[in-house]
């Protein structure tokens, strides 16, 4: 068992990254300092710089980057503690400035570096060591690559231009106050307080959680989505008109340097396999006594069995499940909580969600969660742990070479999650409890699967049709035949959720990024299949996968895993796996 503890549930601490303002003041001076002297480096690129002059301007590079990486995530988790908090707002405006502006100093290398003719590439590559694969990979980038001028009057614009409106969107959405009567009396609270309860046992209370919701982002849906007509417009104008990029999500694939063809073939067999997904809803539909489901009663519990779990026993759960596993993942899990890392706290006008943030490889990553003692705010807290363990497992890279792609991100997370709710099933004595946890991993997979590529569905027909000049309302009615097209027959939609697109953070902040986690979690269910039929010699390989942090290109990574994402018959066994989960569940309801 793992010792109690007295980590409360808590604001973080800063103070490893700053301890006062003093000191970020100190570094915000520094940076231009070391920037001056950087560019005086230049001069050294040529097409016969030696080895060791080109890994010496690197180590500059980095040294810059590592202190903007600094000043940036000292500003972002301040403004995301208190999105309300002013000072914080004009940190992260005053970092954002600064960063463009020394972008726009250091900008020079990489230019320098993608026009480079491919012999001299070779021969510099060869003895970069950790470095070899972030300078491959920006290479990949040459034909998308504009000139000087051109990559720093994007910079500069963006600061007061795509930048600003995100974070007015946050700003936004995130003093939004929600009113729900719970128990005969009307309470305030945040999103992540209203969205506990579309897990409630109570049917009207999940509906009117779901109606208030979209009635205060409807309120400013015209607004929000004039927003986000904006934010593809300028996605398109850089990405496609002026980098050339093939199509919108083209651009996005590339930065996670997988080939589009493995996307689409993600999403097509996605798109094939919504049966699943009816099935199981209307089995759960039987089981809750109506005749169909209301998509108010998605995640709705099948059971009167909404345990919950205070913060300490979530905390020594979690741990045990990662010890079960590796000791070291339960150390390094601990750090976070150790070193006050961890954000844990619900309170007005911090960030909604949760997050794991990797400052530099040498810090302990922090960690923000709304815990809330239900059983999917242990599963959170395991999902963000493992993104941080993850991080820790490869913090002998450099810098630059640490982080994963947004798609083998989720690997650790949800691979945590999974191995908690293994343990949870295993110890719970209570039949109604097991068959909740069992319909809530469905839950789940429909969440990170098949809501998240359809997300990316939506988003890639949201893009062609603002560029068709399309409205505010038609976006809402191309959202509305996205749901339909998910729920079949199986869910009946209200009208109301028209506006589920403009509360999606993650479409405005970055853009095609969802279809990581359908990605991660099928990938997931396949490396958690080999761990039941392998046992221990599964886990050297999979650490050695998550050690390689962004070191290696995914698709190595993957190969090395005995994983070919290139078949459609990889993703369908995770949707396999998933069918056969839908089976058992049908089995234990009869």
């Amino acid at each position: 068992m793992t010792k109690p503890n007295n980590y409360a549930q808590k604001r973080w601490s800063l103070s490893d990254i700053y301890a006062t303002e003093k000191d970020f003041n100190k570094d915000f001076k520094a940076i231009e300092k070391i920037t001056t002297e950087f560019e005086k480096l230049r001069p050294l690129l040529t097409d016969d710089i030696s080895a060791e002059n080109f890994i010496s301007v690197i180590k500059a590079l980095e040294g810059i980057s590592r202190m903007a990486h600094l000043m940036g995530s000292y500003a972002g988790l301040w403004f995301a503690e208190d999105t309300q908090n002013q000072g914080a707002l004009g940190l992260v405006a005053k970092t954002e400035q600064q960063q463009s502006e020394i972008g726009n100093r250091t900008l020079f290398f990489s230019l320098w570096w993608k026009e480079l003719p491919d012999a001299a590439a070779k021969r510099l590559m060869k003895g970069s060591g950790d470095y070899r694969y972030w300078l491959e990979e920006m290479r990949h980038f040459k034909p998308h690559t504009l000139s000087e001028p051109e990559e720093k009057i994007i910079n500069t614009k963006n600061v007061t231009g795509i930048n600003a409106l995100t974070t007015l969107y946050d700003s936004m959405t995130n003093r939004y106050v929600f009113k729900l009567e719970v128990d005969g009396e009307v309470k305030e609270m945040t999103r992540g307080e209203l969205m506990s309860y579309v897990r409630s046992d109570d049917a009207d209370l999940r509906a009117k959680a779901y109606q208030e919701l979209y009635r205060v982002y409807g309120a400013d849906g015209d607004i929000l989505g004039q927003m986000y007509q904006i934010v593809v417009r300028d996605w398109k104008n850089e990405e496609v008109t002026l980098r050339h990029h093939k199509s919108p999500i083209s651009a996005r694939n590339l930065a996670n340097d997988l080939p589009d063809e493995v996307i689409d073939l993600l999403l097509s067999v996605a798109e094939k396999n919504t049966g699943i997904f009816q099935r199981f809803f209307k089995l759960k539909a039987k089981l809750l006594g109506v005749k169909k489901l209301r998509r108010y009663d998605v995640y709705a519990p099948v059971a009167k069995a909404d345990k919950a779990y205070a913060y300490d026993k979530a905390y020594a759960k979690v741990m045990e499940s990662f010890k079960d596993f590796d000791s070291r993942f339960a150390e390094m899990a601990e750090r976070v909580f150790k070193e006050d890392h961890l954000d844990a706290e619900v309170r007005k006008g911090k960030r909604g969600g949760a997050f794991c943030a990797t400052v530099t490889p040498e810090l302990t990553p922090w960690v923000l969660l709304n815990y809330q003692g239900k059983t999917d705010d242990v599963a959170t807290m395991a999902h963000e742990l493992g993104h941080a363990i993850h991080s820790m497992l490869a913090d002998k890279h450099s810098l630059f070479t640490q982080h994963a792609c947004l798609p083998l991100a989720e690997t650790a997370s949800t691979f945590g999650e999974m191995m908690l709710v293994d343990r949870l099933l295993a110890e719970e004595p209570d039949e109604a409890v097991k068959r909740d946890l069992l319909f809530k991993q469905m839950d789940d997979a429909y969440a990170t699967i098949q809501r998240q590529s359809f997300f990316a569905l939506f988003e890639k027909q949201a893009h062609q049709m603002i560029a068709d000049g399309a409205s505010v309302d038609e976006l809402s009615a191309a959202y509305m035949e996205n749901l339909k097209k998910q729920f079949g027959s199986a869910v009946e939609v209200s009208n109301e959720f028209k506006w589920e697109w403009v509360s999606i953070p993650h479409i405005y902040q970055v853009p095609f990024y969802v279809y990581a986690y359908a990605f991660g979690q099928l990938l997931v269910l396949s490396l958690y299949k080999q761990f039941k039929a392998e046992g221990e010699s599964f886990k050297p390989k999979y650490i050695k996968m998550l050690s390689a942090g962004g070191s290696e290109a995914p698709m190595q990574v993957l190969a090395e895993a005995g994983v070919d994402v290139t078949k459609a018959s990889f993703w369908q066994g995770g949707f396999d796996v998933l069918d056969a989960l839908v089976d058992q569940l049908e089995k234990i309801t009869k």
